[in-house]
């Protein structure tokens, strides 16, 4: 019988009764295949322009003041008392007198396109014409972990799916014996990885990047004590437990999740050592990442490891990079949180690029928000030369390269303050819309049924930014 024509329950009921020589991991692909298992390759709503995303994580809020977004004002008004343009609701903690800080190291046009970078980003100033900047992007709160919560899920509180759980939902994934999602190096809240109401099988898989053949990148992957023989008939075992239980239950998400995750982790056993086994690529590869120097080789092989990750097929990758978070000593600071991410990110951009899959993977690089235009003095008595600058959700900025977006575009402008977006607003809704739209997905029919409501990544906001396809 054609396994196409056959349907889910008829799958399992053939898989329980020991069909044959059939593994049950010859079913779960016989399910992908008939398009009813969660993780099956599904079509878009429309034509996509990328395949899959990897998303960089910049954690505590880059500072666009010093980094993208410079202001004559601020440059004049430097070390002087200004007169921010808030409305006396926003909450400005540790900010006692508005100081205006302009930035210590020189931001200069760059490439072709004459896109706004820092001297202390020199790699990603060499890719300014494969990058497309949004200027003026703005979300909702200014407390670290609602504010991260709202550029993952959309929303700033409640267990919500997040954005590699939506794209796995509505896609699945291009290889069968992979993850849909990777989240590497991922925030300590399981939320911005996690399925939420969504088939557990959509969550992301946590992946840390060994630093020797010894390490594990995935917590219980793999049972050195036992053959995979072994492995494979206790599984059986188990998988028969869980179907039989699934039947019973008619359908349950959690279970259905629950047994193709056992299945699809039995065979990463043999495709994930390979893939995160970073020895194989070439030395100028390598240095192209900045691996093996000290300030860069931790984000270097994170970096790397998403490019292969993606070039496997894995839909959503997502790499956290921690440190960005000044409110103290942002000169002295933030040019090695620069110096950790420049050169593994730009690697990244090229090495896309000279093997092809620039144009079909959206890379997108983003803080929670950004840093305000004015000093914050934790200490309220220090020099102005060892301030830092608060958060700032009003406006930042955020990278995004290939995929189907214009390369070498600077979109949207803020005030002379350098804190309110006055063209080009760009919410995270609109982000996250314009996110799937690349991937041929209708972020208004992306939905998934729950307590009597259908619920989206956008929630009920959100328009695509056309102004910024290519």
């Amino acid at each position: 019988m054609n396994p196409t024509r056959l349907s889910r329950r008829q799958l399992l009921q053939r898989s329980a009764c020991g069909f044959g020589a059939v593994a049950l991991g010859g079913i779960i692909s016989e399910l992908a295949r008939a398009g009813t298992g969660p993780l099956a390759d599904r079509q878009p709503h429309f034509r996509p322009r990328a395949k899959r995303v990897i998303f960089l994580f910049m954690s505590g809020g880059p500072s666009q003041p010093d980094l993208f977004d410079p202001k004559p004002l601020i440059y004049k008004k430097h070390g002087e008392r200004i007169s921010p343009p808030v409305d006396g609701h926003e909450v400005s903690i540790g900010v006692d007198k508005y100081l205006a800080l302009a930035p210590d190291v020189p931001i200069r046009p760059r490439g072709e396109c004459g896109m706004l970078i820092s001297d202390l980003m020199p790699n990603l100033a060499r890719v300014a014409d494969d990058l497309c900047m949004l200027r003026a992007v703005h979300a909702d709160n200014e407390a670290h972990a609602p504010a991260t919560l709202q550029l993952y899920t959309g929303a700033s509180v409640d267990v919500r799916p997040s954005m590699g759980a939506w794209v796995s939902y509505g896609l699945g994934t291009e290889n069968q014996n992979l993850p849909s999602f990777i989240a590497i190096h991922p925030f300590s809240d399981v939320r911005t990885y996690g399925s939420g109401f969504l088939p557990a099988a959509h969550q992301g898989t946590p992946v840390v990047v060994p630093r020797t053949g010894t390490d594990s990148p995935i917590k219980y992957l793999l049972d050195p004590e036992s053959s995979a023989g072994r492995q494979r008939r206790r599984l059986d075992m188990v998988q028969r437990l869980n179907r039989g239980l699934s039947e019973r239950v008619d359908a349950d998400r959690q279970m259905d999740g629950m047994i193709e995750s056992f299945e699809l982790a039995f065979r990463m056993q043999a495709e994930t050592p390979k893939l995160v086994d970073l020895s194989g690529e070439t030395n100028l590869v390598h240095q192209l990442y900045g691996i093996g120097e000290p300030a860069t080789d931790h984000n270097g092989r994170a970096c790397l490891l998403a490019r292969r990750l993606s070039e496997a097929g894995v839909r959503f990758v997502q790499v956290t990079m921690g440190g960005w978070d000044h409110h103290g000593n942002i000169r002295g600071e933030l040019p090695k949180t620069c110096a950790a991410s420049d050169k593994p990110v730009a690697g990244l951009i090229q090495d896309l690029k000279a093997r092809g899959l620039l144009d079909e993977t959206l890379v997108v690089w983003s803080g929670e928000f950004g840093r305000t235009p004015w000093s914050q003095d934790l200490s309220g008595t220090s020099p102005i030369a060892t301030h830092g600058r608060e958060h700032q959700p009003d406006s930042f900025c955020t990278i995004l390269a290939g995929g189907g977006v214009k390369a070498g575009l600077s979109y949207g402008e803020t005030d002379d303050f350098g804190f309110r977006p006055i063209a080009g607003k760009v919410h995270l809704h609109d982000l996250h819309a314009t996110m799937l739209h690349l991937l041929g997905l209708d972020h208004q029919r992306l939905t998934f049924r729950q307590h009597g409501r259908d619920y989206r990544l956008t929630d009920v906001y959100g328009n695509v930014v056309k102004e910024i396809l290519a």
